[in-house]
């Protein structure tokens, strides 16, 4: 359990930005207001929006809020913060997130747009399942781009994971087809797919993608199938928008959200899993493997609301 606090205090520090942008107002609003009235309602919804939790889910956020005000008979504003605080955990419920691929022969696709830290996410990602001394093969499917191979194979020796391709400019399918076979040679227990994410050609990319999922269904039936995106959260809307677009093309299983360290739009979180009903099961804080977590989103909303004096508690 130790380790688990110890990402819970990272968190609490990697989220300083997006709780600046937030928390500090809202404390403002809700200690600043003398009564409920329309002007506090405007002035949450303004700032949960600025917060980038997303117009859909701030309103339904603030009716919940303004339900419970009236059914509870609340009169004063600062009562009103663990009600939000629990309206947004409510919004962000998508139920239990997953994570059978870890215990069954999966194959685990990853896409993302480049310059979201989609490679560096599998090379931890590898890390961690080679932890619970898991064997896996990664296939460098993301041939277009120059650097992809050539950085996974460092992650790849990091992490002691077979890689297979590399090779700019080779075909992605032909990649995951070596992959599933060396998967299979060696009884892999996760092949993790790097694959390109050039969305801004979105038929491409679909054909691309349809082609890797038609040779592992018929070379991989067995496997358990995983598609995760990874979205960088220092885009804030846009990263909501990216998710959207991969929704069309792939079948979406989970988000990973990284660099939420480096940025004061980390409640893009809750609107993702509020507007797309898709769980963020990996959360990025920090530049090392350990800053690679399984994300909780109740962990996540405390983490948040968590100001100094708390901490230490």
């Amino acid at each position: 359990m130790a380790e688990g606090m110890g990402f819970f205090k990272r968190l609490v520090s990697g989220l300083a930005k997006t709780r600046d942008n937030i928390v500090s107002g809202m404390d403002s609003i809700f200690n600043g207001f003398s009564k409920i009235d329309e002007d506090f309602y405007e002035e949450l919804e303004e700032l949960l929006i600025m917060g980038d939790l997303g117009v859909q889910a701030t309103y339904d956020i603030l009716d919940d809020l303004r339900k419970k005000v009236k059914e509870r008979h609340i009169k004063e504003p600062a009562d009103c913060r663990q009600i939000l605080i629990d309206s947004i955990k409510e919004q962000m419920d998508v139920g239990e997130a997953a994570y059978e691929f870890e215990e069954k022969t999966s194959v685990v696709m990853v896409v993302g747009v480049n310059g979201v830290g989609k490679t560096t996410t599998i090379g931890k990602l590898a890390g961690k399942l080679r932890a619970q001394n898991k064997k896996v093969v990664l296939a460098a499917a993301d041939t277009f781009r120059a650097a992809a191979g050539e950085q996974l194979k460092e992650w790849a020796n990091r992490a002691q994971a077979e890689l297979i391709g590399g090779q700019e400019g080779s075909d992605p399918a032909a990649v995951v087809y070596d992959a599933v076979a060396a998967a299979k040679a060696r009884h892999a227990d996760v092949l993790l797919c790097d694959t390109a994410g050039r969305l801004h050609n979105k038929k491409n990319l679909m054909e691309e993608l349809k082609k890797m999922n038609r040779i592992i269904d018929r070379e991989y039936p067995e496997a358990f199938r995983e598609t995760l995106v990874v979205l960088d959260a220092t885009t804030g809307q846009n990263a909501l928008q990216q998710a959207k677009e991969f929704k069309e093309v792939a079948d979406i299983t989970g988000i990973i959200l990284t660099k939420m360290d480096g940025t004061a739009k980390g409640g893009i979180a809750v609107a993702i899993q509020a507007e797309l009903g898709i769980p963020v099961k990996y959360i990025g804080v920090g530049e090392t493997i350990d800053d690679l977590q399984k994300f909780n989103a109740d962990t996540f909303v405390d983490a948040l609301f968590t100001t100094s004096d708390k901490e230490h508690e």
